[in-house]
């Protein structure tokens, strides 16, 4: 992760600025064993770069026409409740003009090209609805990274929003500086959230019904996994009944492919 040395000296704190304090940045991400001490490390690395606020969003549902369900989502942020509750409750994500980045690109774009979406005339009146409430909530400097899809059904995104204080010239010559660093930061989050559980709302899942959904996906019948885990058949059925309800889903071989995709399966317990 090289830096250019002929940019201007940088005045961020040494514990971000040197590449050793990046090696140890990623080498603490890449042993984290859950979301939320991931998120919390990952929030704290990119405030020190200036970025304070921060909204991922993964989708394995995605079509021609929609992202999928909602509550399918992996959606991670530190916003205010006040702002996710509006930008990502009542939808208005989906007309945000920087999602539409997302979706038709890959790689990292700076907030700027609002300015230059909104001279062209090529912005809706949807989008313009967003780009005010986002106004009112100092969420108007920053970038975005689009991850590089594995599949024409999934996709990444993170949206990284500059501290209030900062204008989109600082935080443009910031990223001009540590801009690889931070997106190879940004993509090892990305790639980490992966391999990890996630509940979501609602979605998580008991040790029993994990270990049950396991035993299914195994090819075990109830009768089997009844023997296996000392409980009556009927135990077993009401199990695999509450992690299809938990996973909303109406088929137990559908609750086990979804439980595979949020990593809920076979979970070392702490």
């Amino acid at each position: 992760m090289g830096i250019d040395t002929d940019l201007p000296p940088s005045d961020l704190p040494a514990s971000v600025s040197s590449a050793a304090s990046r090696r140890d940045y990623l080498e603490r991400l890449t042993n984290t064993q859950s979301i939320q001490e991931l998120w919390q490390l990952h929030c704290e690395q990119m405030a020190a770069f200036g970025f304070d606020r921060l909204i991922y969003g993964f989708t394995r549902y995605r079509t021609a026409t929609s992202l999928g369900d909602p509550e399918d989502f992996v959606i991670l942020s530190n916003h205010s409740e006040e702002y996710t509750d509006h930008f990502l409750g009542d939808g208005l994500y989906f007309h945000a003009p920087m999602v539409r980045w997302a979706l038709e690109h890959e790689g990292a774009c700076s907030w700027a090209i609002l300015a230059e979406m909104a001279n062209s005339g090529t912005l809706t009146e949807s989008e313009r609805r967003v780009i005010e409430f986002n106004r009112k909530h100092d969420v108007t400097q920053g970038y975005s990274i689009s991850f590089r899809s594995i599949s024409p059904r999934t996709k990444g995104a993170i949206a990284l929003t500059g501290r209030a204080d900062l204008s989109q010239e600082d935080i443009d010559q910031t990223w001009a500086r540590y801009g690889r660093d931070i997106v190879v930061m940004n993509n090892v989050a990305h790639l980490k959230i992966l391999t990890l559980p996630y509940a979501g709302p609602a979605r998580g899942l008991t040790p029993r019904q994990r270990e049950a959904l396991s035993w299914v996906g195994d090819g075990k019948t109830t009768a089997d996994i009844a023997l296996l885990m000392g409980l009556t058949s009927a135990t077993v059925e009401k199990h695999l009944r509450l992690a299809r309800e938990a996973l909303n889903v109406e088929t137990t071989a559908q609750a086990v492919l979804k439980a595979a995709f949020l990593n809920q399966m076979y979970v070392l317990e702490n």
